[in-house]
């Protein structure tokens, strides 16, 4: 039995360095998003490419990410945590270095698909590590970690990225995690708990299954608003796919979909309610660009608009973590759903032409409301599962955050495209169905709260 296990958490002093170890692999990977978004026009011009192909540098992560968030999760619950986090931080430095150097977009865009690999073992696991690394007491404080760091590392990630672009072209934001990712290895190998790995085989084709199923339900939810036939074939083929992993699984103790869990009321109810609300952040991310810039504002208005966001999360997840662990986790995720709610509409109804400051304490209180909502609805997800299936609670918060930013941008784009053969853009539209879907996260967790 390993230490993690026989003293709930690692001792203080490893505790904080395996802390250290997650959150900078974290920001890597969270700041490689959003770096390399600004990195797409330099991209395009040096590989003489055009900006619709380019955009592969970033479908390619994404999907590869999504495909394998489960599939690694289960890997890592049959191999050791451990290991299968290292294994993702080496193949990740690996797809970094081949970007690098990478001569044309294919060889480009095959590396960022070995990155999303990387990517996917260690956003599966890092939930499930951190439930290991503190003890069951603090997995509050735990979660509030994650979601701060995600939230610094996604305010600073535009900003970071020009600035090294800036300094050294868009190769060297591949190049810079090269000896970040292997600081990370090497600490990770003294810190990191070692998990016991479990007595099953891994379900290669159940992962098969997976993968097939939740890249086809991507690709076909972002082909719908543009070719609606062939994205309705992805989609069915998706749900075929699916259907089967399901029924493969039903009967298994510990199925790679967590089948298991879904089945245990408070997890239900929190990845529901996880999905509308990232659907929520996903919509008003995108739907409020288009409102602002229709009324003539610049980007670097927008951007100072929006800027609370992020900030508020930070502040509210570091709160709501130290208070989770003593209080019913469905309350703050019940008033947070509504305070983003509230906020959606009021950014709906506001001139968008007006002042600035409405706009960003709208933003910022928002922000609060998400980041309330956030850490203790990460914790039913993680404390509610048995300690055995950490990684699959992990995964599947994963896979319920990323399918809920989908969902919300392809309700945007079907609100826009619509909208305009209706004779006019409606972004307000989409942001008052962002605040639908916050109030139905509030539902959900006040079932939550009355099991």
């Amino acid at each position: 039995m390993s230490e993690a296990i026989q003293q709930d958490g690692l001792p203080p002093a490893r505790r904080r360095a395996a802390v250290a170890c997650l959150c900078v692999g974290l920001s890597m990977t969270v700041l490689d998003v959003s770096m390399v978004n600004v990195a797409l026009p330099g991209i395009a011009r040096d590989l003489d490419v055009s900006p619709s192909s380019v955009t592969w540098v970033v479908n390619a992560f994404q999907l590869v990410l999504v495909g394998l968030l489960l599939p690694a999760a289960s890997l890592g619950e049959v191999l050791g945590f451990r290991r299968v986090y290292q294994w993702g931080v080496a193949v990740y430095v690996l797809g970094a270095l081949g970007a690098t150097f990478a001569p044309t977009l294919p060889m480009l865009v095959l590396c960022r698909a070995l990155q999303g690999i990387g990517c996917a073992a260690m956003m599966s696991l890092n939930a499930g590590l951190m439930r290991f690394i503190y003890p069951s007491r603090m997995l509050g404080s735990a979660i509030a970690i994650i979601a701060l760091t995600v939230a610094l590392s996604s305010a600073a990630g535009p900003t970071v990225g020009s600035i090294i672009i800036t300094l050294g072209g868009w190769s060297s934001l591949f190049l810079l995690a090269v000896p970040i990712g292997l600081g990370v290895l090497l600490l990770g190998a003294r810190a990191l708990p070692e998990v016991p790995a479990q007595p099953r085989r891994f379900d290669g084709l159940s992962a098969l299954l997976n993968l097939l199923g939740f890249v086809s339900l991507f690709l076909g939810l972002d082909m719908l608003p543009h070719i609606l036939l062939l994205g309705l074939v992805l989609m069915v083929f998706a749900a075929g796919c699916l259907f089967l992993l399901v029924a493969r699984l039903t009967h298994d103790p510990a199925p790679l979909l967590p089948l298991d869990l879904l089945r245990i009321r408070p997890v239900r109810l929190a990845i529901s309610a996880s999905s509308c609300m990232f659907a929520a952040q996903a919509m008003l991310y995108v739907a409020l660009p288009f409102h602002l810039t229709a009324a003539g504002r610049s980007v670097a208005e927008i951007g100072l608009m929006v800027s609370p966001w992020p900030l508020a999360v930070a502040m509210a997840a570091s709160i709501a973590g130290r208070i989770v662990d003593r209080i019913n986790s469905a309350l703050p995720c019940i008033v947070g759903s509504c305070v983003v709610g509230a906020g959606l509409v009021t950014m709906a109804l506001l001139p968008p032409q007006g002042a600035v400051w409405p706009f960003m304490v709208a933003m910022f209180c928002s922000g609060l409301g998400f980041g309330s909502f956030q850490t203790p609805n990460n914790r039913t997800i993680l404390g509610a599962a048995p300690r055995h299936r950490a990684a699959s609670a992990g995964g599947m918060q994963s896979t319920a955050r990323v399918l809920g930013q989908a969902a919300g941008t392809t309700t945007v784009a079907m609100v826009f495209h619509f909208g305009a053969q209706a004779g006019g853009v409606r972004a307000e539209f989409a942001l008052l169905m962002g605040a639908a879907l916050a109030v139905m996260a509030a539902l959900f967790n006040t079932v939550r709260s009355r099991a």
